[in-house]
């Protein structure tokens, strides 16, 4: 009989995606953004390009907003210039925090539960947000990037998934993840005969995105990870 001092039998494995499923990427694009514009304001005097890029971002754009942001003020949008914005963007400490019900979710998760994360997106970006929203410290056991891999490992690869069955030791029928893109999200762990769960967060960057097709979708759909089991 195990003593009472021993970590209980791990049950199952719940893994995230990171932006928009644990937290508001639009909060990490602002303050990607707001240091783009401090950095051009203190090294070129642009004091208008960090709201002007901010205003162009919550009004719709997703595109060129470093380009046509300095266009619009009359400043080149060099190669070298845009190539240095965007080093600031990815490099600087954001300032994000949890969704308060994934910050629940993670407080009351029962024992045998693990949690991980799977993330595309550039590795020293990715790295930051992870550490900005202290996962770590909260119980998170792993953290796959899948960009460590380069490029091609981004979802809908099944590497990350691969990855983390091989590293936990369970069935595929004991993972669930959760994350909120149907365009790429779940096709790999759905092949793996893991279970899938979409939020579609009010805010969130892919809320109004649709399937393709039937075996792209999550086998549920939840607006809050107070509903996740």
């Amino acid at each position: 009989m195990p003593s009472s001092s021993e970590s209980p039998p791990l049950e199952r494995v719940v893994v995230f995606d990171l932006d928009d499923t644990l937290y508001l990427e639009r909060d990490y694009v602002v303050s990607g953004l707001t240091a783009a514009g401090d950095w051009a304001r203190a090294r070129l005097g642009l004091d208008r390009l960090g709201p002007m890029m901010r205003e162009r971002f919550e009004t719709g754009a997703r595109q060129r907003i470093f380009d046509d942001s300095l266009a619009a003020l009359g400043q080149p949008a060099t190669p070298a210039l845009v190539a240095r914005l965007l080093a600031v963007y990815r490099q600087h400490r954001p300032r994000i925090a949890l969704a308060p019900d994934a910050a629940r979710y993670l407080d009351r998760r029962s024992a045998g539960t693990a949690v991980a994360i799977v993330t595309d997106g550039f590795i020293d970006a990715q790295r930051r947000k992870l550490r900005a929203l202290d996962l770590f410290r909260r119980g998170v056991r792993q953290a796959v990037c899948t960009d460590r891999w380069g490029r091609e490992a981004w979802k809908p690869s099944r590497r990350a998934f691969n990855h983390l069955e091989a590293a936990f030791g369970l069935d595929s029928g004991r993972f669930t993840y959760v994350a909120d893109n149907p365009s790429k999200d779940f096709v790999a762990p759905r092949q793996l005969g893991w279970q899938t769960v979409r939020i579609v967060r009010a805010g969130g960057l892919h809320a109004e995105v649709r399937a393709a097709s039937a075996a792209d979708e999550a086998d549920r759909v939840i607006e809050s990870l107070d509903s996740l089991d």
